[in-house]
């Protein structure tokens, strides 16, 4: 398979990992509102991407942009998610 296949691949996976954290936007308002849901999933996931963001910055040769950017909306989305279920 050539370059152009997988830059296009990652680019196509960072939008729908993107997707899948602002998907925590309904469970937030739903915590806002008093219908508190699960505090552990966010906060795993926020972990998770917070781990994901530093390889692929610190990542050498070359930092990884699309997992970086992939997974920045995870850290701030499960982290809001987390705060306001507990």
């Amino acid at each position: 398979m050539n370059n152009t296949f997988f830059t296009i691949l990652g680019w196509v996976a960072t939008v729908t990992a993107m997707a899948m954290y602002v998907s925590y936007i309904p469970q937030i308002s739903n915590n806002l509102k008093g219908l508190k849901g699960d505090w552990l999933q966010p906060l795993v996931a926020a972990i998770n991407c917070t781990l994901w963001v530093t390889y692929g910055l610190l990542k050498k040769p070359k930092r990884d942009w699309p997992v970086a950017i992939a997974n920045s909306p995870g850290i701030i989305f499960g982290l809001i998610a987390f705060i306001t279920a507990i």
